[in-house]
C-alpha cells in the first residue's frame, strides 16, 4: 500500500457536489493498493497512521500522534499511486490491484484504523471525488507498506 499523507486543519469529500465526508484537524490519506497488498499490509498502514508523530507538542515540535490529539482521519482510495511513468507518457496502473481486492483492502484499514480509536470518514471507492483540504504546516509524508 502507499499513502500520501497530509496534515490537516480541516478536510472534505465530495461525490457530485454532495460531501460525503468530512473533517476537522487530523490527516487526509490518499490510500493506494497495490495487487501483492494483503491483510498485513492494512494492519501496518493502520497502525502507522494511528501512531505517527507529525503534530506539534506544547514546545511546537512534532512529537504527537493522532491518537495523542484525538484528531481524525478522512481516508480517499487513490489508485493512482500505484502508476507507473516508467515508459512513455501515459501512466501504466497494472501495479494497482483489481477493484474487488482494493476495496476489501481499502475498507479493512478503515476499520483497524476505527479499531486504534480513530474518527474516520472516506469517500466513496471508485467515484470521481473532489477532495478539499487546509494543509497544516504544510506537512505532507508518503508512506509504503513494503519500506
Amino acid at each position: 500500500m502507499k499513502a500520501v499523507v497530509q496534515r490537516a486543519s480541516r478536510a472534505s469529500v465530495s461525490v457530485d457536489g454532495e460531501t460525503i465526508g468530512s473533517i476537522g484537524a487530523g490527516l487526509v490519506v490518499l490510500l493506494g493498493v497495490a495487487a501483492d497488498d494483503a491483510e498485513a499490509d492494512a494492519d501496518y498502514i493502520a497502525g502507522k497512521l494511528a501512531r505517527l508523530r507529525i503534530f506539534p507538542d506544547s514546545r511546537g515540535r512534532m512529537n504527537l500522534s493522532l491518537t495523542d490529539t484525538g484528531g481524525q482521519l478522512l481516508l480517499v482510495s487513490q489508485f493512482t499511486l500505484l502508476a507507473s511513468t516508467r515508459k512513455g507518457n501515459r501512466p501504466g496502473f497494472s501495479g494497482a490491484a483489481e477493484p474487488v481486492r482494493a476495496e476489501e483492502l481499502y475498507e479493512l484499514a478503515a476499520d483497524k484504523l476505527r479499531q486504534e480509536g480513530i474518527a474516520v470518514e472516506t469517500g466513496r471507492f471508485g467515484a470521481m471525488m473532489a477532495v478539499k483540504l487546509v494543509n497544516d504546516g504544510p506537512v505532507t509524508l508518503l508512506l509504503d507498506s513494503r519500506e
